[in-house]
């Protein structure tokens, strides 16, 4: 997500440290110690100013939610989201979802979010796309066996090759629609969404079930020297 600088930045996430995680290796393996007792661990890439992180975390009291997010100017805003409504089971980690086997232990998430991801519309830069095979080898070794996978996007090309990816994979997609609130709003909105959904434009939905896949080496080794 792309936001002006913020001349205030600082003093705005220091303000919001609580909610914060500025060292996520150290609890890799052991993210529950944040809310012992949690039901599960979700994870959301990308919560950008984090409307649909807070109000998911309002409405699952249970469940320990952690938020990633690459600039730091919507993350905050995000931060005073949850700090304003009193939230004690979601923080905030600003870094590239790229490194998230570096942060999580295998198998110790149990759901993801994907929300209205950037499409990387030109095919050199498919490999960006974080429905990519890569991405997903990425999410299937630190999401636990059986978890899922939700996935949202306003674009109806990048939703097609996200679920030819998915099929390449071997995973299994259920809940599949490409008219998410056709005949009414269904679940928690992100801010992005309300606002294309307000325009009449279609929303893509599905799940994806998780489980461990050998992606060749060929396309490890192409990856790596595509970065």
């Amino acid at each position: 997500m792309r936001m002006r600088k913020m001349k205030n930045l600082e003093s705005r996430m220091a303000a919001c440290a609580a909610l914060r995680i500025t060292d996520p290796a150290q609890f890799k393996g052991n993210w529950r110690s944040l809310k012992p007792g949690a039901a599960q661990l979700w994870v959301e890439v990308g919560c950008g100013k984090g409307k649909f992180t807070a109000e998911t975390a309002q409405a699952n009291p249970d469940v320990l939610l952690i938020a990633v997010e690459r600039c730091r100017e919507a993350m905050v805003v995000a931060m005073e989201k949850a700090r304003e409504m009193g939230l004690t089971n979601v923080f905030y980690i600003d870094m590239d979802v790229e490194k998230i086997e570096e942060i999580f232990a295998g198998f110790e998430i149990d759901r993801l979010f994907i929300n209205f991801p950037d499409p990387w519309p030109r095919k050199k830069n498919a490999k960006r796309r974080l429905t990519y095979r890569t991405f997903l080898d990425k999410y299937c070794r630190v999401i636990r066996q059986g978890g899922e996978i939700h996935y949202k996007t306003d674009n109806a090309p990048l939703f097609e090759f996200s679920v030819e990816e998915f099929a390449a994979c071997g995973l299994e997609v259920k809940n599949l629609t490409r008219n998410l609130h056709e005949n009414g709003i269904v679940g928690i909105m992100t801010g992005y969404e309300e606002k294309f959904h307000a325009l009449g434009t279609p929303i893509n939905r599905c799940e994806i079930v998780c489980k461990p896949f050998v992606l060749p080496p060929e396309e490890k080794k192409k990856a790596a020297e595509e970065e």
